[in-house]
């Protein structure tokens, strides 16, 4: 009994034994998980992809072996040169916007030279036409003029010989020579000239006074002012004409009609009832002025120092 008894326990030890491996086996072939299985796959694919892509290409660009596999450096290095190349257009449209800015102002300063130019020939080719039509004065310094007659409509104011007229015309004619043409000042001061020879006296005043103001500095002052006040004097403002003579010889003694402006004070003091201070005017002048005194001139203060009785 005992041995069958132990038999028997061997037995069933071995059939326990024997099962264990059997069990092991099963759950080794237990189906594997999800996460097994796409790890499977991955490694799979990568496997693939060193086959099919052995330079490791992305996918995009199978089948053009020749080309190269865009990478970060090359990427960055394409948008340096765009990058570039819109700073470059950008430099371009400014440069082109600046010469078109230059070119404009450069024309509108062209086509204000031109109506400059237009204008300036427009003047000449007036001044020109005015002097062509208008007949040629001539007149000598201190000479009495060659007179065919006088003049229809204008006669000579009485008072006034040939001789005064030619002098206080001054010299803007000499042997022969016309007026130029081309000073505005000088058509100015002949203007008043002509209106004071003419009697009018008030208009040749104030043209003279325009003429100064408008050219301060023109030979022709001294002879406007003078002549503004023999003007005052002719129509018989003998006060105002003492004021606007001696302010001439005051202002500018060693202008060519300062002498005059003193023989003329002279005479507007005789009108004034001062014959005292008249041979004061006289004295003034032989003293300041002396060998260079024109002769008609001197003439004429000659008479003056008689009529005043200056000793």
């Amino acid at each position: 009994m005992l041995v069958k008894s132990r038999l028997t326990t061997a037995l069933a030890s071995g059939a326990l034994f024997a099962l264990v491996p059997s069990i092991v086996f099963a759950d080794s072939r237990q189906a594997p998980t999800p996460d097994q299985r796409i790890d499977r796959l991955e490694k799979q694919v990568q496997q693939m992809q060193r086959q099919v892509f052995p330079k490791g290409r992305p996918a995009d660009t199978a089948g053009f072996s020749d080309d190269p596999a865009a990478t970060q450096s090359s990427v960055i290095s394409l948008d340096q040169r765009l990058d570039a190349l819109e700073k470059q257009m950008a430099d371009l449209v400014r440069q082109s916007e600046e010469n078109g800015n230059r070119l404009r102002s450069v024309e509108a300063g062209m086509g204000q030279l031109k109506n400059d130019e237009e204008q300036r020939i427009a003047a000449l080719e007036q001044r020109i036409a005015e002097a062509a039509s208008a007949p040629p004065v001539q007149a000598t310094d201190g000479v009495t003029l060659p007179v065919a007659g006088p003049s229809k409509g204008k006669p000579t104011p009485v008072g006034k010989s040939p001789v005064k007229n030619a002098v206080e015309a001054g010299p803007s004619s000499i042997a022969g020579e016309t007026v130029a043409a081309t000073d505005p000042g000088e058509d100015a001061y002949t203007q008043g000239f002509h209106q004071w020879e003419a009697g009018q006296y008030d208009q040749a005043i104030s043209t003279l006074r325009a003429f100064t103001a408008a050219y301060p500095r023109h030979k022709r002052v001294s002879y406007a002012n003078n002549l503004i006040g023999r003007a005052m004097l002719d129509k018989g403002d003998a006060r105002g004409a003492a004021t606007a003579l001696l302010s001439n010889y005051r202002s500018n003694p060693g202008g060519e009609r300062a002498a005059d402006s003193l023989y003329y004070l002279g005479q507007a003091l005789m009108k004034l009832g001062q014959p005292g201070q008249a041979c004061k005017a006289y004295a003034e002048m032989d003293a300041v002025y002396g060998a260079k005194i024109r002769p008609d001139l001197k003439k004429l203060e000659a008479d003056g120092k008689a009529q005043a009785q200056c000793s």
